[in-house]
């Protein structure tokens, strides 16, 4: 054999070789990525054909398939479509899968590794093999709290609000303002999907946008209990004397900072508690400056900002900047600035202060189950970060508990449980309403739920737009659907 007819056989062997490990690669490794691919049409019409397990909450299904009566054979239905869609998701037999349609899909599909042996049962039985059932930790008196609460709020208003158990990071609720129904992408009916979906992806109010955790605020004054955190590490106390009145020169520039409704905060000096529980913006631009942009970072990077700690739903990781100067520095530290936060996040920071300084992991999924109801997985709470000690988290808890007492939260009072709280009112572009937020959890000596409302936009008028006004009173109830 001369030495061409040598070399070409060399390269077809090569390639031979290359395309066998790839098939292997394929067909072996990467079958159940594959399978559970939403954009994998042949995989979702096989599982259109099948019946897929139900999404539960509180053991109810608010995800279910049924018979279609066409050559689908299963149809997924969604009850209570709008309250529970920012969670849920849709499942299309067109636009594939979002939510936790999406991301338990091999488990609802049937596709599972963990299935395999209700799968070869029911292949033994002539059967069509059937998706498992995922319980998710929402409680549904919570959710319907906050859904109620922002539906009631004027006009077509934009927001979310999150709960979690301050003690394992279980998202007790999460609601999204506007939403959407999961049902008219899910029909079989490809035409009206698609109509459906056009309308959707292009409303301008993004219904289909989790709010909750696709989106980042300035978090307002809800960050000054990151920066009180900080502080309560490096020499303050509740009763620190820092500085009030009425402005701040912004270091480098010649811009004076001011207070909210040009007040002086009561007086200056004042003490630390005295500044949280009137929101003072002099107060904490200065104790931001004295302890320097890195320290807040830090804090901030222990509470979850700049990390991606969610993979049951999407996330856009919220963000404190990392390089920033003086001026950059006394803004972020009244949460302002590049200073961006989900909602979800600044629920941690609250649960994580409830939770004695100790950040839990938050996740929505509390059981995993087979076809025959056999428990295949169950969550197990994980710590995240320790964010402050112990000492530093019940100092910030009495400090939230007067903000609520007798500060900008009073909105959030329940009568007989001690609540602890804290509003924010985040500026935003020139022309455009405030953001309005409130952060809280009770019982402040036990706590059972943190919460997170924001109030992105509502049809109310710009003087009217407070965290305590707005979201206050949304928080108050959804503590109230766990307490009481």
């Amino acid at each position: 054999m001369n030495q061409p007819i040598r070399t070409l056989a060399m390269g077809c062997l090569v390639m031979l070789t290359a395309i066998l490990l790839n098939l292997n690669y394929i067909q072996v490794l990467r079958a159940s990525d594959l399978n559970s691919d939403s954009a994998n049409a042949r995989a979702r019409d096989a599982e259109c054909a099948r019946e897929r397990g139900p999404i539960l909450v509180s053991g109810d299904a608010v995800a279910r398939s049924v018979p279609s009566h066409d050559s689908l054979k299963y149809v997924r239905k969604y009850t209570q479509p709008l309250l529970y869609a920012p969670v849920t998701g849709f499942f299309s037999c067109v636009y594939g899968s979002g939510g936790m349609e999406n991301s338990e899909n091999s488990v609802l599909s049937g596709t599972d590794q963990r299935l395999l042996v209700n799968n070869l049962v029911s292949l033994v039985g002539n059967d069509q093999p059937k998706g498992g059932s995922v319980l998710l930790t929402i409680n549904p008196a919570v959710q319907k709290a906050a859904y109620n609460g922002l539906r009631a709020l004027p006009g077509r208003t934009k927001g979310a609000a999150v709960a979690l158990n301050p003690k394992t990071g279980a998202i007790l609720a999460m609601v999204s303002t506007p939403s959407y129904n999961p049902n008219l992408i899910g029909t079989h009916n490809a035409s009206a999907s698609r109509r459906a979906w056009k309308r959707l992806t292009s409303d301008p109010a993004q219904p289909m946008l989790n709010r909750a955790t696709q989106e980042i605020y300035p978090p307002g004054s809800t960050f000054k209990l990151v920066v009180s955190a900080a502080a309560l590490q490096h020499g303050f106390n509740p009763d620190t004397l820092v500085r009030g009145g009425y402005s701040l020169n912004l270091p480098l520039t010649t811009t004076d900072m001011h207070n909210e409704n040009g007040g002086n905060c009561g007086g200056d000096p004042i003490t630390l508690t005295q500044a949280l529980v009137v929101s003072c913006n002099v107060s904490f631009a200065s104790i931001g400056l004295h302890l320097k942009a890195p320290r807040l970072r830090h804090q901030a990077d222990a509470f979850g900002f700049n990390d991606d700690y969610l993979d049951q739903l999407p996330l856009a990781p919220s963000r404190f900047p990392a390089h920033l100067n003086a001026p950059q520095t006394a803004l972020s530290s009244i949460g302002q600035y590049e200073v961006a936060a989900t909602p979800l996040q600044m629920a941690m920071v609250a649960a994580g202060v409830a939770n004695g300084g100790a950040v839990m992991r938050p996740y929505v999924v509390q059981e995993v189950r087979s076809p025959d109801l056999n428990v295949i997985d169950r969550a197990q709470p994980q710590l995240l970060h320790q964010a402050m000690p112990v000492s530093a988290a019940r100092e910030l808890t009495s400090m939230m508990v007067a903000v609520v007492q007798s500060g900008t939260g009073t909105p959030a009072q329940i009568q007989g449980v001690s609540v602890a709280g804290k509003t924010g009112t985040a500026n935003t572009s020139t022309g455009r309403a405030p953001y309005a937020w409130m952060l809280a959890f009770a019982p402040a000596d036990n706590p059972q739920i943190a919460v997170a409302v924001l109030v992105e936009q509502t049809g109310v008028s710009r003087s009217e737009i407070t965290g305590g006004g707005l979201a206050g009173p949304i928080a108050k109830a959804m503590m109230q659907a766990v307490i009481h």
